[in-house]
């Protein structure tokens, strides 16, 4: 399976969706103090670099 520019940002961007998710989803459960607030900085910030790591597929 040969992987060209639009696959590597696919993937990219799934990987940087769950990881996202992930974080967001630690900071509303496991830490209830102010790290969770962090936690979920993060983990928006995560999403939207998944979501310009999306619109840039096929025009990269």
């Amino acid at each position: 399976m040969a992987m060209n520019k639009n696959t590597v940002l696919g993937w990219a961007t799934l990987i940087m969706i769950i990881m996202g998710l992930l974080l967001i989803g630690m900071g509303v459960f496991r830490y209830n103090e102010i790290a969770g607030w962090g936690f979920g900085a993060v983990g928006v910030g995560f999403l939207a670099n998944a979501w310009v790591f999306s619109s840039l597929k096929g025009r990269v």
